[in-house]
């Protein structure tokens, strides 16, 4: 048996291909995995460092705005069709699976031309151009959001949520551990500062100048992964320096963080999102404005509408994200219904669903 698995270019399509390829491995140790990404992208170093083979594309995505890059856009897909089909016909594939990103359209395209079935999966809630292209040709379309129909061939569509890693979700017991190994004092509530991978400069914005507030709220503390693109340019600033203060790079035990936390502030990226849904924590999302169809706004909506989440505009975040997440902390009712909603919400079985879609379509 032997399946290709797509996509990448961001941990929010990363870390679920491997959560994935975990799950059709757990189900079938023998299968045969390969993974397909865009060179010199996140999936590059981590799906090697997960125990998986993985090949580069040489693709990027196409920009809205008129730019120098977009010129190299269609040697660059040109280039990824023809070493997609190499691929398929030297690895022979039985499935190809699609996560997103910029490396799953040029070998799913090569895949569907060979006749070989294809999966979907689509994490957010509205869904990428790629996608809605080849949908068509899918064998199955795994969704996370309700009414995706509106997107794809409604008689595709299988409602999994999406795969997260397997322990992110296991934090019960661990807020001790993770209060030593991160720096933190296990006394004090703990705001959770997440901009993902890469890191979101409103965020780191709205720390630096939340100096004056954690100065004289000394009974909070933050935990603030900035990025590792931010790193240098926050880790010397005044609230940076503050004893309640923790700042990161990246943060690789997710399950630490997501154990010492009263109230997490982050992007609202379709993993996040996911990832929060099992924490069950109480959430303050700002999406990113600068993301295809402001998805990341759509995403946000899906969990405010249903009372498992508070959301802050990017442009209001600066100034009301630390105000808005103390007022949150104060409103103990609040905090423990939105922790009840949004564990509602999670499904903790979506890797291995998906597998189990996978491998019934061979």
């Amino acid at each position: 048996m032997k399946v290709i698995i797509a996509g990448g270019g961001t941990g929010g399509h990363v870390f679920p291909a491997i959560a994935i390829a975990n799950a059709l491995r757990k189900i079938d140790p023998e299968i045969e995995i390969l993974f397909v990404g865009a060179q010199g992208k996140l999936e590059m170093e981590k799906v090697p460092a997960a125990g998986y083979k993985i090949i580069g594309l040489w693709i990027s995505g196409f920009q809205r705005k008129l730019t120098l890059k977009n010129l190299s856009f269609p040697f660059k897909l040109i280039h990824s069709l023809i070493k997609s089909r190499k691929i398929i016909s030297s690895f022979k594939p039985d499935v190809v699976v699609g996560v997103g990103g910029y490396a799953s359209g040029p070998i799913l395209k090569a895949a569907n031309q060979k006749g070989i079935p294809t999966i979907i999966q689509e994490q957010n809630s509205y869904a990428g151009v790629t996608n809605k292209l080849l949908a068509e040709s899918a064998a199955a379309i795994c969704v996370a959001y309700e009414g995706m129909d509106k997107f794809f061939p409604k008689d595709k569509i299988v409602l999994t949520g999406n795969p997260v890693r397997s322990d992110v979700a296991q934090i019960e017991g661990k807020k001790s551990e993770a209060c030593k190994v991160l720096g933190l004092d296990p006394n004090k509530k703990t705001i959770v500062i997440l901009g993902g991978s890469g890191g979101a400069l409103t965020l780191n914005e709205a720390i630096k100048n939340g100096f004056g507030f954690l100065k004289v709220h000394e009974e909070l503390q933050v935990l603030w992964q900035c990025g590792k693109f931010y790193f240098e340019n926050y880790k010397d600033c005044e609230s940076a320096k503050l004893l309640n203060v923790k700042i990161m790079p990246f943060i690789e035990r997710m399950d630490f963080a997501y154990a010492v936390a009263d109230v997490i502030v982050a992007r609202s990226g379709a993993l996040t999102v996911s990832e929060l849904c099992l924490v069950g924590k109480p959430v303050i999302l700002i999406p990113s404005p600068n993301v295809a169809e402001d998805h990341q706004t759509k995403n946000a909506l899906a969990l405010v509408e249903n009372n498992a989440a508070i959301m802050v505009k990017d442009r209001d975040a600066r100034e009301k994200l630390l105000t808005s997440a103390h007022q949150l902390l104060e409103n103990h009712d609040k905090c423990r219904a939105m922790s009840i909603q949004i564990g509602l919400l999670g499904k903790l079985e979506a890797a291995s669903d998906i597998a189990n879609i996978i491998l019934s379509k061979v």
